[in-house]
């Protein structure tokens, strides 16, 4: 099966405040809105995949029968994305961060070489920017 999989399309993050989430994704991180679907989730482009960001509370409700099937999830507490950022850009996305009012909470420099920053989305999500050389993609 592994080499039927080409890759990661789409990564999910769950937060409260649908408002505030999309203000962050575009207006700080800059990325492309797809769609929004009023209160429940926007979705933005994010290199060759897709950021899906939920609200928690609409994504555990069940469809209803004249809706698309996806089965209800979500998660509690906060989580992890990771954007790749080539080595030329990581200082600039931090600044961006910082100029934003972001603050990084950590700067890692892995053993295997690359480097990367950690900090927090509005929703208290854990997001990283990194190298693709911390695993050892180049």
């Amino acid at each position: 099966m592994n080499d039927m999989l080409e890759g990661m399309l789409e990564t999910a993050l769950y937060v409260d405040d649908l408002d505030r989430a999309e203000a962050f994704y575009e207006g700080v991180l800059g990325l492309a809105k797809i769609t929004r679907a009023g209160n429940r989730h926007v979705f933005f482009r994010c290199g060759p995949g897709v950021l899906l960001i939920f609200n928690r509370e609409e994504t555990i409700k069940p469809p209803d029968q004249h809706s698309l099937q996806v089965p209800p999830h979500g998660t509690n507490g906060a989580g992890h994305a990771c954007f790749r950022v080539s080595a030329e850009n990581l200082d600039r996305i931090a600044k961006l961060l910082t100029d934003a009012g972001v603050a990084i909470e950590s700067e890692v420099r892995w053993p295997q070489g690359g480097r990367s920053i950690y900090f927090r989305d509005p929703a208290g999500n854990s997001l990283e920017c990194a190298e693709a050389r911390i695993w050892g993609i180049e």
